[in-house]
């Protein structure tokens, strides 16, 4: 297949593209490298897939030095003229939009962001995607979505219509367009609601990342909501395990849908949901656990009340990916946080300063780090 990979510079985005790689299909893999967080760890990414930093000019296609079947574009979402120019020129089999902005206490603070890339950029994709007549549109949603729900677990036949930040009216703006391009031009749309992804090379604003970082420095991490939360922790794997089969069942009708009582997963044109997640939430502090055990260093904690447009709890249902794809997520938070903090060791070389301050007795420090998960 040829596919387009939007976001390749990202977490997900990386990951992904090396795997459609490695089973031999084509990439073209986007991104505009935006500096929301450190630009050298995104880079580092592309190095990793053969492309070198040194040579990136945007709107110039970029040929892999380590994967034949890889072209790379540096390119913004909204550039309308660039983007139809990349569709014209491949005649891609499906499209993963995972390129965004991220986070929500960012979009507290600058929600401008969300609206030009998440909204304008997704609908210049859709654009694109119409005229192309590509045969299937894969995009990244997020457990956010859920907002103000508490039923648990979260199931894709929850009505999410009370959002508690930017962020996730954003993603649920996503999923509506998707609809109704699904609707106006038969276009297959399948939204991918991540829950918590976490592993190596993530990013650098969520928990994990943020937590190893300062329990290795010896600073103290904020713990919210008095640690009374809890998260479906999916790692990096799962997650791009779930895409790869979803990219390979295109979404279809639902003929069995009622309008009369509309399920909000599927449609009557091809538009489907679909939680990724690992239906097993595990308690922040749990989460701390590990990541201490895993560095040999005990947390500096800090407990704080809960932030503005966070939720104390997510918890996927996952009965619809176990059904249509035979698929469920599988790897432990203990094997997952053993996994990323081995990479952070090595990926920022700091092993010897690890062993270092172990030896120093913590000191009364004032907290720098706050994280989202």
């Amino acid at each position: 297949m040829k596919i387009l990979v939007t976001g390749t510079a990202g977490f997900i985005g990386f990951h992904l593209a090396k795997r459609l790689l490695e089973r031999g299909d084509e990439v073209v893999g986007i991104d505009v490298i935006n500096d929301y967080y450190d630009v050298n760890l995104k880079y580092a990414r592309l190095e990793e897939c053969g492309i070198s930093r040194e040579q990136i000019v945007y709107d110039r296609p970029m040929l892999s030095t380590k994967y034949s079947n890889y072209v790379f574009v540096k390119m913004d979402l909204n550039d309308k003229d660039g983007m139809m120019e990349i569709f014209n020129q491949h005649h891609f089999d499906a499209v993963c939009n995972l390129a965004a902005q991220a986070g929500v206490r960012y979009s507290l603070t600058n929600p401008e962001a969300y609206v030009e890339s998440n909204i304008s950029g997704f609908l210049n994709i859709l654009e694109c995607c119409r005229y192309a007549k590509v045969k299937h549109l894969l995009y990244a949603s997020s457990s956010s979505v859920y907002g103000l729900n508490t039923k648990m677990p979260f199931s894709v036949h929850h009505n999410v219509d009370h959002p508690v930040s930017l962020y996730a009216a954003s993603k649920k703006c996503n999923e509506l367009m998707a609809h109704a391009y699904s609707h106006l031009f038969n276009l297959p749309t399948t939204a991918l609601r991540f829950f918590t992804v976490y592993g190596p090379w993530g990013r650098p604003d969520m928990a994990l990342f943020i937590f190893t970082k300062a329990i290795m420095e010896r600073k103290p991490i904020e713990i919210f909501n008095h640690g009374n939360m809890s998260r479906d922790f999916t790692y990096i794997d799962d997650i791009v395990e779930g895409i790869l089969r979803l990219i390979d069942s295109p979404a279809e009708a639902n003929l069995n849908w009622d309008s009369a009582q509309p399920d909000p997963a599927s449609s009557k044109v091809p538009f489907r949901l679909f939680n990724i997640g690992r239906g097993a939430p595990v308690t922040l502090l749990d989460f701390v656990k590990e990541i201490e055990e895993n560095i040999g260093i005990p947390a500096i904690k800090e407990y704080l009340p809960m932030q503005s447009g966070d939720v104390s709890a997510t918890w996927a249902d996952i009965s619809a990916l176990v059904k249509e794809l035979e698929y469920k997520p599988k790897t432990s938070v203990k094997e997952g946080v053993a996994q990323f903090v081995a990479w952070y060791k090595m990926f920022y070389h700091c092993d010897k300063e690890v062993k270092k301050r172990a030896r120093i007795r913590p000191t009364n420090q004032i907290p720098v780090y706050a994280t989202k998960i």
